[in-house]
This record gives C-alpha cells, sequence and structure tokens, in this order.
C-alpha cells in the first residue's frame, strides 16, 4: 500500500464544460489541507475534450474505461487508486471548502467509520428548488435512520459525494457490476454497513449542477430516486435499469463567469452557517 492517504475517483463522460471546475475544487483541497493525495479522472469513453482537459491539469491521471456507466468507471477508478481513502466525486461537482477537512476529521475521530457522504448544494436552479431539495435529503435521512434501525445495515449515501476506506471497499467485494447508474450508492451502503460504520454528515457538503432537475423535473427525479432506494433495500437491484445523460454544451466565458460568481456566494453562506455553529 503506498502511502498516498486519498485518492479522488471522478468518473466522467463528456463533461468537458465542468471537469475544469470540479478538479479545480479538488486540487484546492489538497493544497488547503496539505494531505498526500492524487486525482484519478476516469474518462468513460467521452468523444468530446473532457481528457484533455483533464489530463492538461498537473498532477492529474487520466485511466480510460471503455464501458459505460457510472458504477464501471467508480470501479476502473477504485482499481486504480493508491490512497488509504477513496473520495468519490461525480464531474459536474465542486467541493465546498472545508470538505477535506471534515471528512478527515471524521475519520480520525471515529476509528470504525468506512465510509462517510453528505448532501449536495444545487448552485444553479432556483432558491425555491434548492430549498425542495434540501428537505428531500432531511426526509431522506431520517427515512435511511428507520430503514437503518429495521434492518440493521445500511445507511444514507449519496453517490458523486462520499469518501470510503479502500481497505473496506476491498472487504465488501468493490463495486457492484450489477449496478450501473440508480441504486448503486444505496447497494453499496449497505454491503459496507456490514463491515464497519457508515455515516452521513450535513457538513460534508458538496456544489452539484442541478441540470437533472431542470431537464426532467424536480418531483420526477426525487420519485426516481426514492423508487430506486426502496427498491434495492426490498429486492437488492435497481428500479430503474436504465438513465438519461444531461450535459451542458460548452460554455462561454460569460457562462463560466456566472457560475463562478454564485459559487462564490454559495461559498460564503456556509462560512457565514459554520460560524454560527451550523
Amino acid at each position: 500500500m503506498s502511502d498516498l492517504l486519498v485518492s479522488f475517483v471522478v468518473p466522467a463522460y463528456n463533461e468537458e464544460a465542468l471537469i475544469g471546475s470540479c478538479l479545480a475544487s479538488i486540487t484546492a483541497e489538497i493544497a488547503r489541507t496539505g494531505c498526500r493525495a492524487e486525482i484519478i479522472v476516469v474518462n468513460n469513453n467521452s468523444t468530446d475534450g473532457t481528457a484533455q482537459i483533464a489530463s492538461s491539469i498537473p498532477g492529474v491521471v487520466v485511466v480510460d474505461e471503455p464501458q459505460r456507466g457510472l458504477v464501471q468507471a467508480r470501479r476502473a477508478g477504485y482499481l486504480a487508486a493508491s490512497g488509504r481513502l477513496i473520495a468519490n466525486i461525480d464531474a459536474d461537482t465542486m467541493l465546498a471548502e472545508g470538505w477535506l477537512e471534515t471528512a478527515l476529521g471524521e475519520f480520525e475521530r471515529w476509528p470504525n467509520l468506512v465510509a462517510l457522504s453528505g448532501p449536495f448544494i444545487h448552485y444553479d436552479v432556483s432558491a425555491p428548488a434548492r430549498l425542495v431539495a434540501s428537505g428531500f435529503y432531511r426526509v431522506a435521512f431520517l427515512v435511511s435512520l428507520l430503514v437503518k434501525f429495521v434492518t440493521r445495515a445500511g445507511s444514507m449515501m449519496q453517490g458523486g459525494n462520499f469518501i470510503v476506506s479502500k481497505r473496506a471497499l476491498d472487504a465488501a467485494g468493490g463495486f457492484n457490476p450489477n449496478f450501473l447508474f440508480y441504486g448503486e450508492d444505496t447497494e453499496l451502503a449497505r454491503r459496507l454497513s456490514k463491515i464497519g460504520e457508515v455515516k452521513f454528515r450535513f457538513a460534508l457538503r458538496a456544489f452539484l449542477s442541478g441540470r437533472r432537475f431542470m431537464a426532467e423535473g424536480l418531483s420526477t427525479v426525487a420519485l426516481r430516486y426514492s423508487a430506486n432506494y426502496l427498491w434495492v433495500i426490498l429486492f437488492k437491484r435497481p428500479f430503474s435499469p436504465t438513465w438519461l445523460d444531461f450535459r451542458h454544451a460548452p460554455g462561454s466565458e460569460r457562462q463560466r463567469f456566472a457560475l463562478s460568481a454564485r459559487l462564490r456566494g454559495e461559498r460564503e453562506g456556509t462560512r457565514r452557517f459554520k460560524r454560527r455553529g451550523g
């Protein structure tokens, strides 16, 4: 085992519009904490400039996975990773300031912790939609606690925003190739909970594009994710075997500026929340 502490794994399919922002947030967190880390981008058969953008960033390793599927990409990154902890971050995600410090602090405080996850802040949707999404996370968290109490297994885990012990992931059998997209995080959390503690912490925030909400509708997305969660718990398979991809077109400088401004505002809100003791 390498002396690397954290391996960041970023699955990416045609994400040239957002992959740069994602990787910039990760490199900023690594620099902020000074921890030993690596960044692995899994190019999941992209047909745009995703791989070229990622490989142009110093310290980023690009791994090719030609078989399309989120879980297949996560698995390829996991197999290439050398860190004791593997942080799984989606390509349309940006880490909130202090993400890595929060994660490492939790693993230091709880020796039995094997996986830690947190919520998303959807930075590019309306304020009411963000409020509804925030409420959904809280309801889902309460439901997951009830399920955990009844079944004595499982926990809530957000697939694009979680960090896991590589040793525990090895012991749990790695990623399940029978899952391609929906339900993969719930299924993995069930297996990991048999190895150690799986926790969801609202302090482990990440910023995520709300493009799926905008394309399919908030209620449709919430119902689909809820159905897949229950299907995995009850039947150990996903309710939805297929999924749709939603991608940003390569943005103009004006669009990138607007995104950066919105993100700075969200980060400032996060810092104020922490100062108030939230």
